[in-house]
């Protein structure tokens, strides 16, 4: 008795996987070149540009009009002077906005707002900025510590500036970002027969 003709067998797709496996191979290498290609970019950008810390210091400050009164409420005028450096020769910086504050003990006393300008490379800005504190709220032992201090001569302060600021390398120029400048102890005196010592900021961008 004659078998009965054999079913055919389906064929297992295995030259799909190959296939998928070289596509994803050479996707994989693409990737990888290009990130190799942009690091080497980039580092001879940095190797040409050679990009250093912008420096902020306080060079002077003072204090006018204090008047702590029996409300614990606080009015004074600040005078403080930054010094900004850019010592860099090839980087400019765009200072769109520049907010200023003193603060005592966590508490912000007095702000101001600096107006925008340009900081070509290898420059100095010394930027005079005056604050009024008007009727300002001291709470828990602020008012006499406050007091104390001015007993002493002379009172230390925090200064914050907080920037936005954008890059300019030849035409390049860099998307804005937010700078925030630390100067702390910032001890300012009340009589100016006292001299000011230079305070150093911290600098984070």
């Amino acid at each position: 008795m004659a078998n009965p003709p054999s079913q055919p067998q389906p064929q297992p797709q295995q030259a799909a996987r190959p296939r998928q496996s070289n596509l994803l191979r050479y996707f994989a290498i693409f990737i990888l070149t290009s990130i190799i290609l942009v690091g080497i970019a980039a580092f001879i950008i940095w190797l040409v540009v050679k990009p250093k810390h912008l420096v902020y210091t306080i060079e002077d400050a003072s204090i006018h009009n204090f008047n702590l009164t029996n409300a614990n409420q606080l009015y004074a005028n600040f005078d403080i002077a930054v010094r900004a450096r850019n010592p860099n020769s090839r980087v400019s910086v765009y200072y769109d906005k520049v907010d200023v504050f003193v603060e005592y003990e966590d508490q912000t006393l007095a702000t101001s707002t600096v107006a925008p300008f340009f900081q070509p490379h290898k420059n100095v800005t010394r930027l005079e900025v005056k604050l009024d504190a008007r009727s300002v709220n001291l709470y828990g032992s602020m008012p006499k510590d406050l007091g104390l201090e001015k007993s002493s001569g002379g009172i230390e302060l925090e200064v914050w500036v907080k920037a936005r600021i954008r890059f300019k390398v030849g035409a390049w120029k860099s998307r804005d970002r937010v700078m925030g400048i630390y100067c702390s102890p910032v001890l300012v005196h009340f009589s100016k027969s006292r001299g000011f010592e230079r305070t150093y900021c911290d600098v984070e961008l």
